[in-house]
């Protein structure tokens, strides 16, 4: 049986595709990648990359004109209030995280027996004045006394001078007449009556200048007991003088009381805010112990600490932006104050000998401190704190 084998069948070329008119394949690869490109996570994904690419540019430019530091916190200066007197307390006027005035009670202390040493002194005091106002008026009355007895006695001694000045005087002219009287008595020119008169002028003249003398030597003596009265007012003086030095003492011991009196009212020396206190009305404090804690809101400052590498960086002056984690709405601007001149490695309480000679090379940390100028909201000292220090 005869098969016939079919004639293979002819290949027809294919038709040319008519000009201008894409092919159907090429048509439907390029309407799927378009739809992939259209597609919302290819769009997300292209905008996630322009926006990593502008954070990325402008990290860079903020890293090359800024110092960024998170090793910082708020520092201020503590003040320590203790007691120069020692006592019981009896009122403690304030309580932590209240803010007082300077000159503010903080802190009362049983004063009644330093008081009781002031009033004492006081009494003291005042005998000792009224002492040595008795002996002024003394020496007053003493001095008027003796000055009234000098010029009496020596207004006494000047006429008793004068009148044995004029009786010597006359003594003179009655020896004179004397042995005129005796030269006529002898010439018999004058009887014996009238030559005796004339030596019992003579005579008596002298008695009265010995009576005279007598009266004058015992007017010398009365003048010098009144000399004596009066140099006895050195003697008051001196009285006085010590009693002056007395009351200075007891004046100085009175105030050094009254000062142990105010030291028991304990006052704030500055504007403050109470950061802790250490001890409750009732009990016994010594002198020097620490009672309260305390510092000034208003002068607190940040303080980072920079790596070296960064800190050639750093001039006084530079502007500060403070982020604060507490106050994350808010801009804390501050200026560079002050660059450490030693790493914060030289104040450790442990030192990081080598003796095995293995070394590591760590990159080592300088204080800055930086000054606050625009603080909205108080900071608290030892709040963490980001900064970002502008260099250009």
């Amino acid at each position: 049986m005869d098969q016939s084998v079919p004639p293979p069948a002819l290949k027809t070329p294919p038709a040319s595709p008519a000009v201008g008119v894409v092919p159907r394949g090429r048509l439907g690869r390029t309407s799927g990648i378009g739809r992939v490109l259209l597609r919302p996570r290819f769009i997300a994904i292209g905008l996630a990359l322009l926006v990593a690419v502008a954070y990325g540019g402008r990290e860079l430019h903020l890293r090359l004109t800024h110092v960024y530091e998170y090793d910082a916190r708020v520092t201020a200066d503590i003040v320590t209030v203790s007691s120069r007197a020692e006592g019981w307390i009896v009122n403690l006027a304030v309580r932590e995280g209240q803010r007082v005035e300077a000159g503010q009670t903080l802190v009362k202390i049983d004063d009644r027996a330093a008081k009781l040493r002031v009033d004492g002194l006081k009494a003291q005091i005042e005998g000792v004045r009224v002492e040595r106002a008795r002996l002024r008026a003394e020496r007053k009355l003493d001095q008027n006394q003796a000055d009234a007895s000098m010029r009496t006695r020596t207004s006494i001694i000047t006429v008793r001078e004068k009148a044995l000045a004029a009786l010597r005087a006359d003594l003179d002219f009655a020896r004179l007449e004397l042995e005129r009287s005796r030269t006529l008595f002898a010439g018999k020119v004058i009887n014996e009556r009238q030559f005796q008169m004339a030596q019992t002028a003579v005579t008596k003249l002298e008695i009265q200048i010995l009576q005279l003398q007598a009266e004058h030597e015992q007017a010398e003596g009365s003048l010098a007991e009144a000399k004596v009265g009066h140099d006895r007012l050195g003697v008051i003086d001196a009285q006085i003088e010590a009693l002056t030095h007395q009351v200075a003492v007891l004046a100085a011991q009175m105030r050094q009381q009254q000062v142990d009196v105010e030291d028991r009212t304990i006052k704030s020396p500055i504007p403050a805010v109470i950061d802790r206190t250490f001890t409750l009305p009732g009990e016994y404090v010594a002198a020097g112990q620490r009672i309260l804690l305390l510092h000034n809101p208003d002068e607190v400052w940040v303080e980072a600490n920079i790596k070296e590498t960064q800190v050639g960086k750093l001039k006084i002056g530079q502007t500060v932006r403070v982020s604060v984690d507490a106050y994350p709405n808010d801009t804390f601007v501050g200026r560079v104050a002050r660059i450490g001149s030693t790493t914060t490695a030289r104040f450790a309480l442990l030192p990081t000998p080598n003796p095995s000679g293995n070394f590591t090379k760590i990159t080592q940390r300088m204080p800055v401190k930086i000054d606050m100028v625009q603080m909205p909201k108080p900071l608290t000292p030892g709040m963490m704190v980001e900064v970002e220090i502008d260099i250009r």
